[in-house]
């Protein structure tokens, strides 16, 4: 047979298998287009990539488009139109992982594999690249294997990591000693610790009854349940602290048929990893909160939507769920509570850091790119499918669980004031005890340093990427929302750490994960970065400084979802408390004050530098959301 017949009949059984995979995964589930994302997953699972001819076959499949399809593709970094390696190793390039050595460890994967960054082994077994944060900033350096966990890495342990990969081509069989708690056992099996450092008494309590929350809500009426909630005082803990008594009353109050809950398990800020242990060892406290939540809005349907780094705890989380379900806390007449029915299904995510903002987070839900949704009607009105929809993360419905277990006096008398109950921060960064801190809000910065072991600490991150970057005249500052609120991320650094260095980290991890829908966002973080980068260099003038400022001011008005919102806050946090460092890289101008950011002017450039190729170019109002 001739070399041509050959390509060619590869080629037809190629084609074939594409097919076969396509039809099956699609009739899997139901050819629902709203699940396509699960589709993609598996899809891209199997076939090592989906690319234009898969996209046809999806399109005929799900009754659909290529371009719908593409568009969900180009979205996600976790799909690809190019084959992928069976074996994809990904390793945290966040900027605590920058300061562990994790560049180091890259070298040792690139030697050991011929590879460099962004590249695939000639046989097709093995994929190398950069992601951002993993939620393992407390052992890093760490890095995804397809969905394994390899942490504390070091140059001789990645040496041994990769040969052993090449030996055996498994790599659960990385796996050589496992964690603590839930992480030893047999679902999810990772080197993942906990390492919770401070347990307090709201989440990490030694004795906390299964059960009881519920229990104690479907003795009351809904409206009660909500009004417990209400008066306990309890904010959103992902960061926009709204009234979560409140969000449940809009959302129970409003006119329609069909109300949803959901989780939001997608903790993508940088530095940010509490949620990954709840989920480990409070996933039953977790769904239990949303189950209350479902009986006082009168829902029937939830969504728990985990990051895609996360799926190593899919087993373990479906397994909860199949125990509530057995003891009869979720499906029909749940604790024998007639009529009382709810149901709960796992979303994976396929890596976009913006679908931790709801809005966005809906869209994928919906099986969209995670596009934020323009407000009015807000999601308690018209969220999930066109419904009243609650989104609260983690931490809020296990916190929600506990107030029905032990009053709403209770856990309001923890705290502050405005800020009640305990707050979980995810410690990382120059420190000798990394790790979660369960601590009541009111918290002084200096005393977390001191709990924290910090070594020499000059510059604190509070509240991820989006948060405020503080010094050390302002260590005296307290954790809560009156003062420094916080998703969960705090971050620490010594002074041998250039302030600007993590400033261009953060503005290029919003450039990167920006999902490219408005151009103050798309556009103005790429013009921030490059004026930051001219004051690294010493190039800068002090018009430039007003220019940071007023770009910053535009974007932080004018964008419309949660990053464009916050993104700028790095640059304008490090100006305002750490003025001597720009002063003494800071020329006196030569020129006139230059002319700011013109968004209109900048339409055409943003289409050549957008990451994302976005579809509507007008910016209009947002608002950050938990």
């Amino acid at each position: 047979m001739k070399t041509a017949d050959i390509c060619f009949h590869l080629k037809c059984d190629m084609e074939k298998s594409a097919k076969s995979v396509v039809a099956s995964v699609c009739k899997k589930f139901d050819h629902d287009g709203i699940r396509i994302i699960d589709i993609l997953r598996e899809v891209q699972k199997r076939l090592g990539c989906i690319n234009g001819d898969t996209m046809e076959l999806l399109a005929d499949e799900l009754s659909s488009h290529r371009v719908e399809i593409e568009g969900l593709v180009s979205f996600y970094s976790f799909f690809s139109e190019e084959p992928k390696g069976n074996i994809t190793i990904r390793l945290c390039d966040d900027i605590i992982d920058r300061f562990a050595g994790v560049k180091e460890i890259a070298g040792v994967f690139t030697d050991e594999l011929g590879i460099s960054m962004n590249e695939t082994t000639a046989d097709g077994i093995f994929s190398l690249e950069y992601t951002p944060c993993i939620g393992m900033s407390d052992q890093a350096p760490a890095a995804l294997i397809n969905d394994v966990v390899a942490t504390n890495l070091t140059p001789r342990s990645a040496r041994t990591l990769a040969r052993n990969l090449k030996k055996n081509h498994d790599p659960s069989k990385l796996v050589k000693k496992r964690g603590d708690g839930n992480n030893a056992g047999r679902l999810i099996n990772a080197m993942v610790r906990n390492n919770i450092r401070r347990k307090g008494e709201v989440l990490f309590a030694d004795r906390i009854s299964s059960g009881a929350g519920l229990r104690a809500a479907l003795k009351r009426k809904p409206d009660e349940v909500i009004q417990d909630v209400r008066d306990s005082g309890l904010r959103g803990r992902g960061g926009a602290g709204f009234s979560t008594g409140l969000k449940w009353d809009l959302a129970a109050r409003a006119d329609a048929k069909e109300r949803y809950v959901i989780c939001n398990a997608d903790e993508g800020e940088p530095g940010t990893f509490k949620d990954r242990v709840l989920l480990t060892e409070r996933a039953d406290l977790m769904f239990e909160g949303m189950t209350i939540a479902a009986y006082a809005i009168g829902s029937k349907k939830g969504i728990l939507y985990l990051r895609a780094e996360y799926e190593y705890l899919l087993p373990y989380l479906e397994s909860v769920l199949g125990k509530r379900r057995k003891a009869g806390r979720l499906g029909k007449n749940i604790s024998g509570k007639k009529g009382f029915t709810f149901e709960i299904r796992i979303q994976l995510g396929a890596g976009a850091y913006i679908c931790g903002e709801e809005s966005s987070l809906i869209s994928s839900c919906e099986g969209l790119r995670g596009e934020p949704k323009n407000r009015p009607p807000f999601p308690v009105e018209k969220g999930y499918l066109g419904h009243p929809t609650i989104v609260n993360n983690v931490e809020t419905f296990c916190c929600a669980a506990r107030i029905l277990d032990k009053g709403a006096h209770w856990f309001s008398a923890i705290g502050t004031d405005e800020s009640r109950g305990t707050k979980l921060l995810s410690i990382a960064g120059d420190c000798s005890k990394p790790g979660i801190y369960e601590m009541p809000f009111g918290m002084k910065v200096s005393d977390v340093l001191d709990m924290a072991g910090a070594e020499d600490p000059a510059i604190v991150q509070v509240g991820g990427a989006s948060g405020e970057m503080i010094g050390r005249t302002a260590f005296n500052r307290r954790i809560c929302f009156e003062d420094l609120p916080t998703g969960g991320s705090f971050m620490t650094f010594s002074s041998n750490r250039n302030v600007l260095s993590i400033v261009d980290y953060f503005l290029e991890f919003f450039i990167h994960e920006s999902c490219g829908y408005c151009t103050p966002c798309r556009v103005g973080n790429v013009f921030l970065r490059e004026r930051i980068q001219k004051v690294m260099n010493g190039f800068a003038e002090e018009a430039d400084l007003e220019y940071l400022k007023d770009l910053s001011t535009t974007i932080m008005m004018t964008s419309r979802c949660g990053l464009g919102n916050t993104s700028p806050k790095p640059v304008v946090s490090s100006i305002a408390h750490f003025p001597i460092v720009y002063a003494s890289l800071t020329r006196e101008s030569t020129q006139g004050f230059q002319a700011s950011f013109d968004i209109q002017s900048a339409l055409a450039e943003s289409r050549r530098i957008a990451r994302r190729q976005s579809m509507i170019y007008d910016p209009v109002y947002g608002e950050s959301s938990e």
